[in-house]
């Protein structure tokens, strides 16, 4: 059973390496040919869609690193150092390249259909934010932390549902600095999850170091 605090940090992880206000810019600028009701079914897919792919990672992620003979010590540092990447490309108020690749971002402006691909993976259901899940639902054992992940996922979810069908009001209220600052502050954050990621993974590889 873990403490309150840890709960929280757990949801805290999840909203912050989604991301969903970061997102908000890329979500206007590659629906902006799609009328309102098209947008509302694309931010629908892209969430549902997304929210799935975490789900399923967080129950099939541990058996699978079982499967292929990674230790969780050694996921736990590989993913804080995917995550730490991630957050210090939101430190700088950019998409970190393990979202999205400038080549990606150019043919998802093309693509007539963004809510599965880009949108929902990578920029949602991303590397960092699989890796994240799947560390956090093997750190206790039994279904407890696995089932608060996934209500905390679909919590996570309709969160961003509603904040990319507000993209436009919520663009106009914040700028784009404001958006900006959000992410600057969100990366911060990240990055600390990140660091005790990465100290408690290399505690476990080399336990002389504690």
């Amino acid at each position: 059973m873990l403490e309150w605090r840890e709960y929280i940090e757990i949801f805290t992880a999840i909203i912050v390496i989604v991301d969903p206000l970061g997102l908000l810019p890329i979500f206007i600028s590659i629906t902006a040919d799609e009328t309102e009701r098209e947008r509302a079914r694309t931010a629908k897919v892209a969430v549902t869609f997304a929210a799935i792919v975490m789900i399923v990672g967080s129950l099939v992620g541990g058996p699978l690193l079982r499967l292929f003979g990674i230790s969780i010590a050694s996921f736990r540092v590989a993913g804080g150092l995917l995550i730490l990447i991630l957050a210090l490309a939101m430190l700088n108020a950019k998409i970190s390249p393990s979202k999205q690749a400038p080549e990606e971002a150019r043919e998802a402006v093309e693509k007539e259909n963004v809510a599965v691909v880009p949108l929902a993976v990578p920029l949602l259901a991303g590397p960092a934010a699989l890796s994240t899940i799947i560390v956090y639902s093997q750190s206790t054992p039994g279904w407890g932390i696995k089932l608060f992940l996934i209500l905390s996922i679909i919590v996570v979810a309709f969160i961003t549902w509603i904040m990319l069908r507000l993209s436009n009001v919520i663009s106009r209220k914040l700028g784009q600095t404001g958006l900006n600052n959000v992410t600057r502050l969100m990366g911060l954050i990240l990055a600390a999850i990140a660091v005790e990621f990465i100290t408690g993974g290399l505690g476990q590889l080399f336990p002389g170091l504690k």
